[in-house]
């Protein structure tokens, strides 16, 4: 089995790769604007609150990967994304407890979806999601008008309930450094 280490690059190359494909609904420029920055607003919570950073890296990485592989996917990107980070883990022969963990972490990921985070990793991805929203509102004007295509009015109702969405799963450490 290769090493935690070894693992979280092999999956950083297959979600960046996937992210600069032209068949990326999002362009390129998510692993910038958003992946990068969940990633490292993940790491940066992950240390601060003691929490399993091998977890929280694997589910940042990941957490949004069916959504740049397939279009169909983004409304459900969480289901799909989730048993998508099962089997590339599973490819590395990581451990199946810890393979549910990060499953639950992007399965829970979402504001828009009630699903009770059970774990602090399941948390801090949430945060650290919703931390790069507000801290790349650019990538959000973006989302609505270039790739979403809405009309002016559509798109600052988009970009503006996904503020406040987000700012509602913040933990409290996450506001502090946000």
């Amino acid at each position: 089995m290769p090493s935690p280490t070894d693992i979280i690059f092999k999956v950083e190359q297959i979600v960046k790769k996937a992210c600069r494909s032209k068949a990326n609904y999002f362009k390129a420029s998510v692993w910038e604007d958003h992946f990068i920055p969940v990633v490292t607003y993940a790491r940066k919570l992950a240390h601060k609150l003691k929490a399993d950073e091998e977890i929280v890296m694997l589910a940042a990485l990941l957490h949004d990967y069916a959504s740049v592989t397939n279009k169909e996917w983004v409304e459900k990107h969480h289901l799909v994304g989730a048993r998508l980070a099962g089997e590339i883990l599973e490819k590395y022969h990581y451990p199946s407890d810890k393979i549910e963990r990060v499953k639950h972490a992007i399965l829970t990921h979402r504001g828009s979806q009630k699903l009770k985070r059970k774990t602090l990793e399941a948390e801090i991805l949430a945060s650290a999601d919703a931390m790069a929203h507000l801290a790349h509102v650019h990538s959000l004007f973006h989302l609505a008008y270039s790739i979403k295509k809405l009309e002016t009015e559509e798109g600052r109702e988009f970009v503006l309930a996904k503020v406040k969405q987000s700012y509602q799963k913040l933990l409290p450490e996450a506001r502090k450094i946000i």
